[in-house]
């Protein structure tokens, strides 16, 4: 087994060494997607789900299942379709008649790494059996529970230029998504680089770098990153600042928002920022390293109103104007 992790006492570079070798075992494989690679390893990091929003064929699935086979963890990828059934994702009873007595078979939800494929087309029962593994680590199946696998992560992906026969996803479903990560374009060299490796033939298999114990033990070294106060008052004035605007002089933004940011958003700020300082190979959290999860983690918490829809405004710009607004420490 692969033990680099320093104790938590460690500087955070010396800890975070083992997350260049897995960048680079992954860019054998994968061009282009370094801002996924990153969000995924925050998920991994921080025990946290990742909403994943582009269009088809910018490699979601194929980033996601190099990164588990990296870190030899067990991936699955389900299709949701409005036919979807909760037992086809966390599992039955099926009786034996031969013993004479039930026995539960398993399903796909019991791995390390869940890919839940176009998640908004399926069914509200389907989504809620999804909302208690992600939320509680954990299935009920024939009136037992069972504990999921650790590490456990639900990477759920969905399409944003298809809309029919789609179920919209609850605003509790989607609060328990730690990050939505928008995945955009290649630059025009990365896809000539990728263009050049399809013409080469099929990927080179990618080398287990580090076990899932070491995903385990850096998740302790995180929480060790320092957070000075000044950046706490710097988390709590961009998490209020979407509360009440108007306190912030963001008058514009006040009928634009119908509910800000929850507690729940002002924690996986502060704990993404941590992550995001650690994959930087710092042990201290940065203005930068918030303003660079910012998005990610309040664009599918923000409401907004029929105002906002009507003209055409993001979540992205009201946020883009809130890091604007409110004084960098």
């Amino acid at each position: 087994m692969v033990r680099d992790l320093a104790p938590t006492d460690e500087p955070a570079p010396v800890q975070s060494t083992f997350l260049a070798r897995i960048r680079g075992e992954v860019g054998r494989v994968i061009v282009g997607q370094d801002y996924l690679i990153t969000r995924l390893l925050i998920g991994l990091l921080t025990d946290g789900h990742i909403l994943i929003e582009g269009v088809p064929g910018l490699a979601k699935t194929l980033s996601v299942k190099t990164l588990a086979d990296v870190l030899e963890l067990n991936f699955v990828r389900v299709q949701f379709t409005p036919d979807l059934l909760p037992a086809d994702l966390i599992g039955t009873t099926i009786y034996n008649a031969r013993e004479a007595e039930f026995t539960v078979r398993k399903g796909p939800i019991f791995a390390n790494v869940v890919l839940a494929d176009e998640i908004n087309r399926a069914p509200a029962k389907v989504q809620s059996a999804l909302l208690e593994a992600m939320q509680e680590r954990q299935v009920s199946i024939g009136g037992f529970t069972y504990p999921l696998d650790q590490p456990f992560m639900v990477l759920a992906t969905q399409n944003p230029i298809e809309h029919e026969g789609t179920y919209p996803l609850p605003e509790a479903q989607l609060d328990r998504f730690l990050l939505k990560a928008i995945v955009g374009y290649p630059g025009r060299q990365e896809e000539r680089q990728i263009l050049e490796m399809n013409l080469s033939g099929p990927p080179p298999p990618v080398r287990r770098i580090v076990s899932p114990q070491v995903i385990l033990e850096a998740r302790a070294s995180v929480l060790q990153v320092e957070v000075a106060d000044r950046l706490k008052e710097y988390i709590l004035n961009i998490i209020l600042a979407t509360r009440e605007p108007r306190r912030y002089q963001l008058d514009s933004l006040a009928g634009l928002i119908a509910f800000g940011g929850s507690p729940r958003a002002t924690s996986a700020l502060a704990l993404t920022a941590r992550a995001h300082a650690f994959v930087s190979g710092r042990g201290y959290v940065t203005p930068e390293d918030i303003k660079a999860v910012t998005a990610d983690v309040l664009r599918h918490r923000l409401v907004l109103t029929y105002e906002a829809e009507a003209e055409e405004v993001t979540a992205d710009q009201i946020i883009e104007r809130v890091l604007e607004s409110v004084d960098v420490p």
